[in-house]
């Protein structure tokens, strides 16, 4: 029987209960891959609150971060309720997976999930999480979690704002010692949420799609004017969605893409934003 047991079955058992990967395949196999039948061992075995609980929604939460020398870890954990989230045990839990994160290198949600603790070695990341789920009596789920390896000869910017509801990260390369500037400009990441870093990133059919938008705001203009609309419509569109063609927050009257030019030319090093990440709580 525990050949038939597939993926999706237990893909299907965890999303209803929130319990290991090795537990929901070990129950599948005794229930003979009976999903119900595997619920109601589960619930035997005593961690009926927190398969109770996982069936709820978790949309509040905090997003955590974590810098070592080589990377940088972002991790999305959720709950029911902004009240959990902003409970100081919870907290420490954001911390600490996002600290597991930079120290183990899991590659992706699933190894972290069956990690040992750092906190506690003698439980899984799962099977704690499951312990917090039934002390706070609300379902718990880490929702994502990313891995930055930092580039050699660069630096970064870490925003946190809100408490963790929004983080922003920028990467700047060509200089180690513009920290300081990173973080601003990850202040403005979280302020203004640009899409892309430059328009030759925006993809085909999101262009098209926003042509099509303002040929249709224009058509009852002459045919000669048509044209330069549009091309207004567009360059404002690639305005408000690049990073590097934004105003600068701290100082309106000048582009990212200037203020990274003007730092450049008084350090004497040519220096560039590489990269950059915004996580809001909930997408």
């Amino acid at each position: 029987m525990k050949d038939s047991i597939t993926n999706e079955m237990i893909k299907e058992l965890r999303a209803k209960t929130g319990v290991s990967i090795s537990k929901c395949k070990n129950a599948l196999v005794r229930a003979e891959g009976s999903i119900e039948k595997a619920i109601e061992i589960l619930r035997k075995e005593g961690i009926t609150a927190g398969i109770s609980k996982a069936y709820k929604t978790a949309n509040e939460g905090l997003i955590g971060c974590s810098e070592k020398d080589n990377f940088i870890s972002i991790v999305e954990i959720n709950t029911e309720t902004d009240f959990v989230a902003q409970n100081e045990k919870f907290k420490a839990f954001l911390i600490d997976i996002a600290e597991q994160i930079t120290k183990k290198l899991p590659s992706s949600l699933e190894e972290l999930l069956s990690q040992k603790f750092i906190v506690d070695e003698s439980m899984t990341v799962d099977e704690y999480k499951n312990i917090l789920i039934q002390q706070f009596g609300e379902n718990i789920q880490i929702k994502r979690m990313k891995l930055i390896e930092k580039i050699k000869n660069a630096s970064y910017g870490i925003y946190i704002h809100m408490g963790g509801k929004i983080v922003s990260i920028v990467e700047i390369e060509g200089a180690e010692d513009q920290t300081v500037l990173a973080k601003d400009i990850a202040m403005h990441v979280a302020a203004e949420s640009p899409r892309y870093l430059q328009p030759e990133e925006i993809e085909k059919d999101v262009l098209e799609k926003e042509k099509e938008i303002a040929f249709s705001q224009v058509k009852d203009k002459p045919p000669h004017i048509k044209d330069k609309i549009v091309e207004g419509k567009i360059k404002a569109f690639y305005d408000e969605v690049c990073l590097l063609r934004q105003k600068f927050i701290k100082d309106p009257s000048v582009t990212i893409k200037e203020v990274i030019e003007k730092i450049s030319k008084d350090i004497n090093k040519a220096i560039l934003i590489k990269r950059f990440w915004c996580w809001k709580i909930g997408e």
